[in-house]
């Protein structure tokens, strides 16, 4: 004789919902308990209750030929499912998963990738607004304005014993007699639901609990023939699948992460589950609301608390609602603990109602093989994954700040992001490095991904990185690989860099292509110092690619227009820091600068380059100062065309108008042609002009109107005309104001 079966239709992640289903559960005592998941996944059930689990976890499925194709079924100690597997675990009755097997899930999914479980109430048409929101129907007909007020009063801050599953079931059951037929996936999965509710009914020598999304209790409570049923899932797609636990985040139980099954702040919910059998919970979260504050600086009295919890009673009370909820209870701190300033409540809300924890799994979890070696790698380096931004320096002379390093740059090459570099240094010799961790829980995805390039961090990242370099044809591109490679301290990769690298320089006369290059090659070196590598093949060959592109220069310059300019400027500018950084030797250095010296004696050469060249030559002193007075003064002359001669500007000025304070030969070769310019020409020029001055401050852009004007400051009384200038002295100055203030700033 079949056992008797008993439906209990939860809100995913409701503290409310599995308060009650415990409760039930302990009345019902069952020998079985059926829960909504993945059937092939059901041997994982019993790790949620090993003490050395702790949530959020989420139970991780991914395709054994396509990692990437994978899901979570996220987990948090206020969720029923945990709940319900934990009880049964505790009283000996045997727990499984009875929803399509991820086997098929994935397989009709054909590549399409997910993160996350699929939806909060388990919605089966979209086109149809009572199956897209159930609670949202239910809540209208009860006069509130969202589901989420509603079922909070209902079922999630209801202390009356009321039997909320059947009323649950009766509302679930007329709601879908208005929605449209469920889609074809919806009534799959119900189908194998019935079936294994069926099969688990004869097996058992007990009752059946049976744990699922409130929407699907009718469906389950009476349904097609089970022969009906199994011809419906005959022929689906499958595919070979694994399954493990991953640590979870708070954030992403957060609806706001996109997780369709989230709830608006987790922390709340954790907190109406810990104060479960509290008759104050909401004086204890004002209380924790108000340490908050004093943690991040914030000044509140304890006579305030009490005014905000007498505040949070009275508006539930106008508000019509049995006892103060997370909203009155946030109108109420932000009136009387923020002053009344939203602001503040924005500096703690992430902390109190979001929250940082993130979860643990048993060391003897079967993991993704990088999962594992990442585990063990941040248990030896003493690295805790944490949702929330923490800032990490690291000292790489000491073994531990190194290591720490070439794990997490390893895991950047792996396109997992744990770290990131807030503060890279430009000086060579840095042994020091800033950074700012944030664990993500599609990580743990990222890295099952990488398992086709190895077993191992170390391995997959240096398999991943050399695929990356053979089909890397742009010599910057490879040159960056080259130098994550060396940070990470992966030597293959780093050989099979510097000789792809070697073999592509040798084949290219691009000037673009090699100056891209010299960047990540001076990075290279600089590291050098402060990491173990051989890079002596990279300190010879960084001095034939800037030999290379030297000669490659007057070619490469010419008669370009306004975005080819504008590209070649940076590389050259670029690749003239990354040259003072390498400290190459003296011929090296003299032949770039005889290429920067024949890129302005050339008239193709495009006016922007050409004055870049001379600027860097400018401040390299291998032009003087009269020099590139002259020069100036011969690119800006009257004969010049104005574009033409704002490029040169442009090209010489910008960045360095602080140079025009001081020189003054500069300043009059300057000063001469833009007073030359017509009316419309300065106009026309006006925001290119500004551009060159912008990065001056207020005081030097005072200074230099004084030296431009020809006047000096007599303290606190204004300005007054040197001799000589009076008779310029209004049109002179109008341009000059022009220029300095940007419309009025000066």
């Amino acid at each position: 004789m079949a056992a008797a079966v008993s439906l209990f239709g939860i809100r995913h992640h409701g503290p409310g919902s599995a308060r009650r289903l415990v409760e039930a559960l302990d009345a019902l005592q069952p020998a079985m308990v059926l829960i909504e998941g993945p059937a092939d996944a059901s041997h994982l059930l019993p790790m949620l209750a090993d003490p050395a689990m702790a949530t959020p976890v989420a139970l991780l499925t991914y395709a054994e030929d396509d990692p990437a194709d994978a899901s979570f079924f996220p987990f948090a100690d206020y969720s029923p499912e945990y709940q319900a597997v934990r009880w049964a675990v505790a009283h000996g009755a045997a727990v499984r998963f009875i929803d399509l097997p991820a086997s098929d899930r994935l397989g009709e999914r054909q590549g399409e990738r997910s993160t996350a479980d699929d939806e909060a109430l388990e919605v089966v048409a979209d086109d149809d607004p009572i199956a897209r929101d159930p609670i949202g129907t239910l809540a209208m007909a009860a006069g509130y304005d969202d589901g989420e007020s509603w079922w909070a009063d209902v079922i999630e801050e209801n202390p009356a014993s009321t039997p909320v599953f059947a009323a649950v079931a009766d509302a679930m059951t007329a709601l879908r007699g208005e929605a449209c037929p469920p889609s074809a996936r919806e009534a799959a999965r119900e189908a194998h639901m019935r079936i294994e509710i069926a099969r688990a009914a004869k097996e058992s020598d007990g009752p059946v609990a049976v744990v699922c999304g409130a929407w699907h209790v009718p469906a389950l409570a009476a349904g097609p023939s089970l022969s009906a049923d199994r011809a419906l899932l005959k022929g689906r797609p499958k595919t070979k699948t694994k399954a493990t636990w991953a640590p979870w985040t708070a954030p992403r139980l957060a609806r706001a992460s996109g997780y369709g099954a989230g709830v608006v702040a987790p922390g709340w919910f954790a907190h109406l589950w810990d104060t479960r059998h509290a008759t104050d919970r909401d004086t204890i979260w004002l209380a924790r609301i108000a340490r908050t504050m004093r943690e991040c600086g914030h000044f509140v009295s304890t006579a305030s608390v009490i005014e905000a919890q007498r505040l949070g009673h009275a508006l539930a009370a106008l508000r019509e609602r049995p006892h103060p909820g997370f909203e009155e209870l946030r109108d109420a701190a932000i009136a009387c603990l923020c002053l009344g300033e939203r602001a503040i409540w924005d500096d703690i809300a992430a902390e109190l109602l979001i929250g940082s924890a993130v979860g643990v799994i048993p060391a003897d979890t079967p993991l993704a093989p990088l999962l594992e070696d990442l585990q063990r790698q941040q248990k030896a380096m003493r690295l805790k994954p944490e949702a929330l931004e923490r800032a990490l320096t690291l000292d790489l002379r000491s073994d531990s700040g190194l290591a720490r390093s070439t794990l997490l740059h390893r895991l950047d090459a792996l396109d997992v992001p744990w770290g990131r570099l807030a503060d890279v240094g430009r000086s060579r010799g840095t042994f020091r490095e800033n950074w700012v961790l944030a664990w993500q829980p599609e990580f743990a995805v990222r890295l099952v991904e990488n398992l086709v390039h190895g077993s191992t961090i170390a391995e997959a990242a240096d398999g991943r990185l050399r695929d990356a370099m053979r089909v890397e044809t742009e010599l910057g591109a490879l040159a960056e690989l080259v130098r994550r490679a060396m940070i990470a301290d992966l030597p293959r990769a780093t050989r099979t860099g510097i000789a792809r690298l070697e073999d592509r320089a040798a084949l290219t006369s691009d000037c673009q292509a090699l100056l891209a290059a010299l960047p990540p090659m001076a990075d290279i070196l600089r590291y050098g110092e402060a990491r173990s590598g051989t890079v002596e093949h990279l300190a010879g060959l960084m001095p034939r690619i800037v030999v290379q592109a030297a000669l490659a220069f007057p070619y490469a310059a010419r008669n370009l227009d306004a975005d080819a300019a504008g590209a070649l400027r940076g590389v050259i500018l670029a690749a003239e820091g990354a040259i003072q950084l390498a400290e190459l030797a003296p011929d090296v250095i003299a032949t770039w600068h005889e290429g920067l010296r024949k890129l302005f004696d050339d008239e193709q050469t495009t006016r922007l380059i050409a004055g870049s060249a001379a600027r860097l030559l400018y401040e390299a002193e291998e032009l003087s100062a009269d020099e590139a007075a002259a020069l100036l003064a011969r690119m800006l002359s009257p004969g010049t065309p104005v574009g033409e001669a704002a490029g040169y500007f442009e090209g010489f000025l910008e960045g360095a108008g602080q140079r025009l304070i001081h020189d003054t030969a500069l300043r009059e070769a300057v000063d001469a042609w833009l007073s030359a310019l017509d009316e419309e020409a300065f106009v026309a020029n006006l925001p290119l002009f500004r551009r060159v001055f912008s990065a001056l401050d207020r005081n030097e852009r005072r200074r230099l109107m004084d030296a431009a004007l020809g006047r000096s400051g007599d303290g606190a009384r204004g300005y007054r005309l040197l001799p000589g200038a009076a008779a310029i002295w209004p049109a002179h100055e109008a341009r000059v104001i022009a220029l300095m203030t940007g419309g009025g700033d000066g």
